[in-house]
């Protein structure tokens, strides 16, 4: 129980984590985008959830849309790259501070 909790805080608990890893080398669908977190990283997020963390993303100003189609890709901001190093570092810490394997 300990282990799923952790995997589901880790993974759709941070969903934005890894769509701007997934924006990050190149712009991408949302279609494209949810399929590339269940192949790559082996969990499925609800549509709902999914759009909704995009769509916040967005807000913030982390992602944009690359024109205003109705199917437009969405591609990382600066200030997105700058989450992302941001969470990477922080979670590089937390493995840093669990100490030795």
């Amino acid at each position: 129980m300990a282990f799923e909790h952790l995997r589901d805080s880790l993974t759709k608990g941070n969903l934005w984590l890894y769509i701007l890893a997934a924006l990050s080398d190149s712009p991408r669908t949302p279609v494209e985008l949810r399929a590339l977190v269940r192949r790559e990283h082996g969990f499925s997020p609800a549509v709902i959830t999914f759009y909704s963390v995009l769509y916040k993303l967005r807000r913030e100003g982390l992602v944009k849309k690359t024109s205003e189609t109705f199917r437009s890709a969405y591609e990382i901001t600066p200030k997105g790259q700058g989450e992302l190093s941001r969470g990477r570092s922080f979670l590089a810490t937390v493995e840093e501070g669990l100490g030795p394997s």
